[in-house]
């Protein structure tokens, strides 16, 4: 996830074609301070870069900024406008993924028919300050039980959990500090693209 409030000296289009060129090819933009020009200047560069990377670029919130800039589809919370609006707004081929909390706002997902959900905190994080309670890894495995949407789990995740959070059922994760944040931009994803060690057994 590209959020430049977490890292301001870390340009977003860097950190998107130093990503993409380690295999990733899916980038969410949030950004929830800036004006609506900086916003839009900041979309514009990132639709380039992954228009030439072959990447999807999703906007967070605002299905205006991610028509203005033609981005691939837009991550809806719950106060967002209506998946239905949505749809109307972008029509049939962009995608549309919606946040989710709990057991109920799966279901209610479900529902409504968005391309993927988000679904977390599954950990505790220090990106948003007045985060949704934590579900944890038994929320996860209770969230895919309600449903046949793909999930993507969010929250806190660091590259040592991947494991786990997959085997709880989850498509993927999405990542923002633990790559942001990290020293060593590279070294960072491909710690999350590498599966987790399967257990050593010896023969006797």
């Amino acid at each position: 996830m590209l959020d430049p409030s977490v890292r301001p000296d870390r340009p977003l289009v860097d950190v998107l074609r130093s990503a993409a060129a380690l295999g990733v090819r899916l980038f969410q933009y949030r950004d929830k301070q800036a004006s609506m020009n900086t916003a839009y200047a900041q979309t514009l560069a990132l639709r380039q870069a992954a228009t030439e990377v072959g990447g999807c670029l999703i906007i967070n919130d605002r299905c205006d900024l991610a028509l203005a800039v033609q981005a691939d589809g837009v991550h809806l919370g719950q106060d967002d406008l209506p998946i239905a609006d949505a749809r109307r707004l972008l029509g049939p081929d962009r995608l549309i993924g919606l946040s989710t909390h709990g057991p109920a706002q799966v279901l209610e997902a479900t529902a409504l028919k968005p391309d993927y959900i988000g679904f977390g905190p599954i950990f505790s994080t220090s990106t948003k300050a007045d985060h949704d309670p934590v579900v944890g890894l038994e929320g996860l495995r209770a969230a895919r039980a309600l449903t046949t949407i793909p999930i993507f789990a969010i929250g806190g995740i660091t590259a040592d959990r991947v494991g786990d959070i997959l085997a709880a059922g989850a498509n993927g994760v999405a990542v923002i500090s633990a790559i942001l944040k990290a020293e060593n931009l590279e070294q960072a994803i491909k710690a999350f693209q590498q599966p987790s060690a399967p257990p050593s057994r010896s023969n006797d």
